[in-house]
């Protein structure tokens, strides 16, 4: 049994004594962390030599001693700030670099192939043809086998990557959408078999195509083998989770640790009884109950999820999207969010990865503010690979909000101020997901353009869930908090652009401007600068769906009415020109295209957010040495709108919501929610 509310408070627990500085290490001279780490392998070395050749033959030994040496720094320096005050970093290392080469020798002849490749194309992942699509499996295809038969359409979408949300085994029941999951060497039984995924992985890469899956770091279930190892006492699981035996720290941290869901599971610890060999213990559980957070100040949990993430690659995942990597950091005082440790976990495991499986990349779901965000993607003072991807949450935001105000200046003042991110890594950038919206508006951003933080997050809330007059969306407010006002979004994408209610009273003039809104929030994410990733029903434009009330397992979380179930009479009519679903399907299908001819949209080539005279439009630039430039044009207000000549004087529209863009008494003109995509000839 568990609770979150617990027994009565105790008298405090004895915690006297200096607490250590978990930055001591962290801070020693660069210098000397990488002589030690060189020391370290010089040691490893003489004996690693003969072990490889050994697992691997010669030839495929040369290449894993060669990935050795550059990526060993990358494992012992982090690893020596997370562990090296309690533990023996070189002993630790040592042993990681034996489980990295026991995976490589396991990984299947394909998948070693597609390593040789991927070293010789390192930033495969930043090719303009790259495009991302997301689903759950079993509403898109019913079943891993299922899928087989989507392959056709995703390749006419010009999907290269698909990522499919969780899908290894959740705990029965309430199951956080299955990202509480119970064994993360098992496949959901609903959906299939790990032999059926990698099938299923093989099968995409002979059309050209990337696997992701979901990874859970930060938690959980309470129903895992670890974690009913830990509360058994087994030594193997000794210090995987955190139990106090009284409410004084779990008080002290939750006095500056905000709620995830504050209306279900406010406090981020649960009354466990059988915890502490049977005395009781508060488990810290940040999201709900049953998800019981890792301690990752324990290296026997890092090396666990190492060999969970290197067994998944061996079966064929290629893509990793690291869920809720921002709360691995647990310091007192803090949100317990970005922390140190985080950043130093997350570069310690690619580096190991990267030992065994170079064909293997990273992608962060780290949902935080643009200054917080950038560091996983290596953009530290000293660049320290972690992610190579990661969601470009502003930019999802500030579209929605471009498309509420009609107005683009909050999106140009805060993307002009975001830092850069390495060149060898990329964005993700979306219009959807399966998630809430959060309106992560910085106050600075809101006041800069003359707005106040607080109130256009409130506006935005009342625009998208219908409350505020005039409003197109059909959304609704999710996790909202009476006594802060906060709140979040759910809705699809079609319905919160306007869709749903233009085809509930048959007004055609409002469902053209909905499409329109929806091509052109998409327009702007297949160019802006990354990977562009398309949600499951999207491409035909699905409308919310209110069949998960029927659920009870469901029906009090509103986020499943933009989870939809793939609509086969919806499906059917993709190809019909006339319907709804026939043009959205159409407009995504030729983003795609389009976007694979142009060198400019490789997402290494850095992007300019322009400042325009008229504030409705928002105006990107890229350039490529090899292609020159790129220009991006998007008005978000419902009449035409322009800008100067001089801006696409030399450039060819290479694809437009309305064809050619008129120059005219020295303005660029473009339509009412037009887009237009330009480029040198």
């Amino acid at each position: 049994m568990i609770d979150r509310q617990g027994p009565a408070p105790s008298p405090a627990g004895s915690h006297a004594g200096a607490a250590p500085d978990p930055d001591a290490r962290r801070r020693r001279p660069e210098a000397e962390r990488r002589r030690a780490a060189a020391a370290c392998l010089r040691s490893l070395l003489p004996e690693l030599r003969p072990e490889a050749e050994a697992a691997l033959g010669r030839a495929e030994a040369v290449g894993f001693l060669a990935r050795l040496e550059l990526w060993f720094p990358d494992l012992h320096l982090p690893l020596d700030a997370l562990y090296g005050d309690r533990h023996d970093t070189d002993a630790l290392a040592a042993r990681l670099v034996r489980a990295a080469l026991a995976a490589a020798a396991a990984r299947p002849a394909p998948m070693r192939e597609l390593d040789r490749r991927r070293e010789v194309h390192p930033r495969w992942y930043q090719d303009p043809r790259m495009v991302g699509y997301v689903a759950y499996t079993d509403r898109f295809a019913g079943t891993l086998r299922g899928l087989h038969a989507r392959l056709d359409h995703l390749a006419e979408l010009g999907v290269t990557y698909l990522h499919l949300m969780p899908l290894l085994r959740p705990r029965e029941g309430e199951n956080d959408g299955g990202y509480a999951v119970a064994d993360y060497g098992a496949v959901d039984p609903r959906l299939g078999t790990l032999g059926d995924l990698e099938e299923l992985a093989g099968a995409l890469r002979a059309r050209g195509m990337s696997l992701c899956v979901d990874l859970v770091l930060n938690h959980t279930a309470r129903e895992h083998p670890w974690a009913r190892g830990w509360l058994a006492g087994d030594p193997r699981y000794a210090g995987f989770y955190t139990a106090f035996p009284d409410r004084t720290l779990p008080d002290a941290y939750e006095a500056t640790i905000p709620d995830v869901f504050p209306d279900r599971a406010p406090g981020s610890f649960t009354w466990v009884p059988e915890a502490r060999d049977g005395a009781g213990g508060w488990v810290w559980t940040t999201f709900w109950d049953y998800q019981w957070d890792l301690d990752h100040a324990n290296p026997e949990v890092f090396a666990a999820l190492l060999g969970t993430v290197l067994a998944l690659a061996d079966r064929g995942v290629e893509i990793f999207r690291m869920d809720a990597v921002p709360f691995m950091g647990k310091r007192l005082g803090t949100n317990c969010q970005n922390q140190p440790e985080v950043h130093d976990l997350l570069q310690a495991l690619h580096a190991a990865v990267k030992l065994a499986a170079p064909a293997t990349v990273f992608k962060a779901e780290a949902i935080v503010a643009p200054e917080d965000l950038v560091p996983y993607l290596g953009g530290h003072p000293r660049h320290r690979p972690e992610c190579e991807l990661a969601y470009h949450n502003q930019l999802m935001v500030l579209l929605w909000s471009c498309l509420a105000t009609r107005d683009a200046r909050l999106a140009v003042q805060a993307l002009r101020r975001m830092d850069p991110i390495p060149s060898d890594a990329s964005w993700a950038t979306y219009v959807r997901c399966h998630d809430d919206i959060g309106w992560a508006i910085s106050d600075v951003d809101a006041a800069a353009v003359g707005w106040t933080g607080a109130a256009h997050r409130h506006f935005l809330n009342d625009f998208y869930s219908g409350r505020y007059p005039g409003s197109f969306a059909r959304g609704a407010l999710f996790q909202e908090n009476p006594e802060t006002g906060d709140a979040r979004i759910s809705g699809s994408a079609a319905s919160l652009c306007g869709i749903e209610q233009a085809l509930d009273v048959g007004d055609g003039g409002a469902l053209e401007a909905g499409i329109r809104r929806l091509v052109l929030a998409y327009a702007v994410a297949y160019a802006y600068g990354g990977v562009p990733l398309l949600y499951m029903g999207d491409e035909l434009a699905l409308r919310n769906d209110h069949s998960y009330l029927d659920d009870p397992a469901l029906a009090a979380d509103n986020r499943w009415m933009h989870r939809p179930w793939l609509d086969a009479a919806a499906f059917a009519r993709r190809h019909d020109a006339s319907s709804v679903e026939g043009r959205v399907f159409d407009w995504l299908r030729r983003l795609a295209t389009t976007r694979a001819d142009l060198l400019a949209l490789h997402a290494g080539a850095p992007v300019e957010v322009l400042v325009l005279d008229d504030q409705r439009v928002l105006a990107w630039r890229r350039r490529h040495p090899r292609s020159g430039t790129f220009l991006g044009l998007a008005n978000f207000a419902e009449h035409p709108a322009s800008v100067d000549a001089g801006l696409v004087r030399g450039l060819d529209t290479v694809l437009s919501s309305d064809g050619q863009v008129r120059v005219q008494e020295g303005r660029a003109h473009l339509p009412a929610l037009g887009f237009a995509w330009l480029a040198e000839p």
